[in-house]
């Protein structure tokens, strides 16, 4: 019965209270390339903060997916992988990786 009465801390980032400190910045990195692709993607002339800015976005999401542990840490990457790869696309669509 002790263990019922024991509590839990709470986190925003580890449902199962251990530290991931590699899942959590990879989680950040992505989370933010993303939102750097997706709002630089509606501007044609940054095409190139974009497209390279998302096509980050998704390597780093793509790895954080393959290692991460929790559901929480699985359901920010997948928004950050969204993201990275709606601003890799249009980035792209704009000009893509070189300036073309």
């Amino acid at each position: 019965m002790a263990q019922a009465m024991q509590r839990q801390p709470i986190s925003l980032l580890s449902t199962d209270g251990k530290p991931h400190p590699l899942q959590d910045t990879l989680m950040a990195v992505t989370l933010t390339l993303g939102a750097v692709a997706f709002v630089t993607a509606f501007f044609h002339n940054l095409h190139l903060i974009s497209s390279w800015a998302g096509l980050i976005g998704i390597l780093t999401g793509a790895y954080g997916q393959f290692v991460s542990v929790t559901t929480r840490e699985r359901f920010a990457l997948i928004i950050g992988l969204g993201a990275s790869a709606i601003g890799f696309y249009l980035g792209m669509f704009h000009g893509g990786l070189f300036g073309g």
